[in-house]
């Protein structure tokens, strides 16, 4: 099973994927979770470069340097585990390009899906994304001290971005799961648990 988790920022995924790790631990389920930007050690080194509030990147760059981390993600990481029948969830994955370099920065969805299709990548049976207002989720950043390259961008940006998720998300209901992020920790978490426990034994 192939799982993957979107959000918007501030919407609280990093603690999400705490209490699932934990969770799936500890019921003894054999679980892999992974990320992009820096899934694997090439990556680390790429998604430094990504984040970093010194470095000013082209659009086109920009996304050349996430495609460059995915097809390592997908090769050293994604396929060799769903060849071992192993669950996997990654932070983040193919939606966040269309939605970040995409509607965000502006590049044709028609030239990233051409690009995205050269990297022959795993579809994902089931994606978690968790929606909050933009202002809220970015209160939220401010309150962690801690800012990136991306999260410095102004609210329109991020306007577009939310923008497209829930419009990807009406038109895929069959893959996505949408979660409202401004509920507690709890439910959140108990939403998506529920929804990747069905999803494992095909409910």
């Amino acid at each position: 099973m192939f799982i993957t988790l979107e959000g918007s920022e501030g919407a609280g995924k990093s603690t999400l994927i705490n209490l699932l790790k934990k969770y799936f631990s500890d019921k003894k389920f054999n679980f892999l979770f992974t990320r992009e930007p820096g899934g694997t050690k090439e990556g680390q080194a790429i998604r430094s470069i990504l984040l970093d509030k010194t470095i000013e990147l082209d659009s086109y760059s920009e996304t050349f340097l996430l495609l460059a981390d995915r097809y390592e993600h997908i090769d050293k990481v994604i396929k060799p585990a769903l060849k071992r029948n192993q669950n996997i969830l990654s932070d983040r994955y193919i939606d966040s390009t269309f939605a970040y370099q995409g509607a965000g920065r502006g590049i044709d969805q028609k030239e990233l899906q051409y690009l995205m299709d050269l990297l022959n990548y795993p579809k994902p049976d089931l994606t978690i994304y968790l929606d909050l207002p933009i202002e809220e989720g970015l209160n939220r950043v401010k309150k962690r001290g801690k800012s990136d390259r991306f999260e410095k961008e102004d609210l329109i940006f991020f306007e577009r971005i939310r923008n497209f998720y829930l419009d990807l998300v009406k038109k895929n209901p069959e893959r996505f799961l949408l979660i409202d992020a401004s509920k507690s920790t709890d439910e959140v978490f108990n939403l998506a648990k529920d929804s990747i426990t069905n999803k494992l034994y095909g409910k």
